[in-house]
């Protein structure tokens, strides 16, 4: 009795070792088979994780490098006012009368750098560029200051001097002094040539010279008094007619007259007593 119950027991032992590895093996694939699906469902969210794009952390953008800064070219700030004379300003060029300085440049001139006045002469329609350090070599003036234009109209009304020599000589002389650029001195010649209505006509040399006189004149002092030149053209004749004897001549004017000689110089009749004027 006792041997059959030891191997009874025995039996039962080896029995539950057997269900018990059996239940190992079958639990051992079942695990098996968990693993891969666990597995898969852990693998699915990392492909898609590997597939979505990472987001970066923004990264604040440098500031560019500043591109090499091409030299600054400074513009030269043309000047205003050279020699006492300034942009704006009316000035009298003996050549051609009454101009206005518009501005003063620089310009090469045969590899020269030279700085020159602008002047521009309304009436003639005319630009002049005069360098800046020739100004006293031209006689470049400015306007005369009223007690000159004063001192001009006051000549006006003298008496006509006209020298005794031939007329080709004393329209020179009256060419030099209108060029002269000095208006005591054109108003001398614009004295010298009028001619009133009772006087006999001029010459055409006469009448031109008498004309570039007179528009000289008539610029200028419509420029220093603010006035138009018609205005000025009148206050000229005013005093010319102030003149003395300025009317026909005597018998002792065409006396003189005759000694003229045969060119046909004409001697004004005031200035029978009048002798040769310095030249």
């Amino acid at each position: 009795m006792p041997e059959k119950t030891a191997k009874t027991a025995a039996k039962a032992s080896a029995a539950k070792t057997t269900l018990a590895k059996d239940s190992v093996a079958k639990a051992a694939p079942a695990k098996a088979a968990a693993a891969p699906k666990a597995a898969t469902k852990t693998a699915v969210p990392a492909a898609a994780a590997a597939a979505a794009p990472v987001a970066k952390p923004a990264v604040a953008a440098k500031p560019a490098a500043p591109a090499a800064a091409a030299p600054r070219v400074e513009e030269k700030k043309l000047p205003t006012q050279r020699q006492g004379f300034k942009t704006n300003e009316f000035v009298v060029y003996p050549a051609h009368g009454v101009g206005q300085i518009l501005a003063i440049e620089e310009q090469e001139i045969a590899g020269a750098k030279l700085e020159l006045f602008v002047i521009n002469f309304i009436k003639d329609k005319m630009t002049l560029r005069v360098p800046t350090a020739k100004v006293a070599n031209v006689g470049m003036r400015k306007l005369s200051d009223p007690a000159l234009v004063k001192k001009a109209l006051e000549t006006l009304k003298g008496r006509a001097r006209v020298k005794r020599t031939m007329w080709s000589r004393r329209a020179q002389e009256y060419e030099a002094k209108i060029n002269s650029g000095d208006i005591v001195a054109i108003a001398e010649v614009v004295r010298d040539l009028y001619r009133s209505e009772s006087q006999p006509e001029q010459s055409y040399s006469e009448r031109q010279l008498y004309e570039a006189a007179l528009d000289r004149l008539s610029r200028e002092i419509a420029v220093v008094q603010h006035s138009t030149e018609t205005e000025a053209v009148k206050e000229i004749e005013t005093q010319l007619a102030k003149s003395p004897r300025r009317g026909a001549k005597t018998e002792a004017d065409a006396v003189a007259e005759g000694d003229a000689d045969a060119e046909g110089d004409d001697i004004d009749g005031d200035d029978t007593a009048v002798a040769d004027e310095a030249a």
